[in-house]
């Protein structure tokens, strides 16, 4: 479990409160305006922000002795977070080993994790030399490697067209669904809360406000998740 146990997240004048919980096993969409606080509540999960009041837990354990590297998540940026000047292979690699002073052994997970995304005969080609999509999947191929029981994804996907967006989403959903993993994503679009997500978090307002039932809360928005959709 994810607990935000009377959380208030500061930056400069600006304040964000949580105090809810999210069950592990659990996909939850964040959504709200922009500028409303989404990725600040990310980035606490992740570690890059500490909380000036209250206490983020996860199954039991206080996360503030903990750094991003620590944590038990992983984390899928809007850039995809690739560096240019290595493989595909080596991408995906450094989800095992910063180093990259890889086993036989563990070479060989490597190229299970590209196959899996469906990236086997890219392994030696360089991030300039693949499509948006194949960014993301081998950003993904990473993800799945670590295996961290915490996947939170801040809008990773959202210069890809429709379609391509869709078959991200549903990748990521299935590695989730397929490890146990809790995932928090953040999005503008209801679509893709609706998609894969059993929970939404609506950041507004300066509260970040317990999970809903994401099928009932679009469906039947109340307020201020009303106003937000303009609905």
């Amino acid at each position: 479990m994810l607990r935000f146990d009377n959380v208030t997240l500061m930056q400069g004048s600006f304040a964000l409160k949580a105090d809810f919980e999210i069950e592990t096993g659990d996909h939850v969409a964040v959504i709200g305006p922009s500028g409303a606080g989404k990725s600040t509540l990310i980035s606490a999960v992740a570690g890059f922000l500490a909380p000036t009041t209250g206490k983020i837990f996860w199954q039991g354990q206080d996360l503030a002795s903990l750094g991003p590297g620590a944590r038990p998540m992983s984390i899928l940026f809007q850039d995809n977070n690739l560096f240019p000047h290595l493989s595909v292979a080596q991408n995906v690699g450094l989800g095992l080993r910063p180093d990259l002073r890889l086993s036989k052994e563990e070479s060989a997970r490597v190229a299970e994790a590209l196959e899996q995304v469906g990236l086997e005969a890219k392994a030696e080609s360089k991030p300039a030399e693949l499509s948006g999509g194949q960014m993301a999947r081998v950003a993904i191929a990473r993800m799945v490697l670590r295996a961290r029981p915490l996947m939170l994804l801040d809008e990773p996907f959202s210069a890809l067209g429709p379609a391509l967006k869709r078959e991200m989403l549903q990748l990521v959903s299935d590695v989730a669904n397929d490890t146990g993993a809790t995932l928090l994503m953040i999005t503008h679009d209801p679509e893709d809360a609706r998609r894969i997500a059993q929970k939404t978090v609506l950041v507004a307002g300066g509260n970040a406000l317990p999970p809903m039932d994401t099928q009932d809360a679009l469906d039947d928005p109340p307020a201020e998740l009303a106003a937000y959709l303009g609905v």
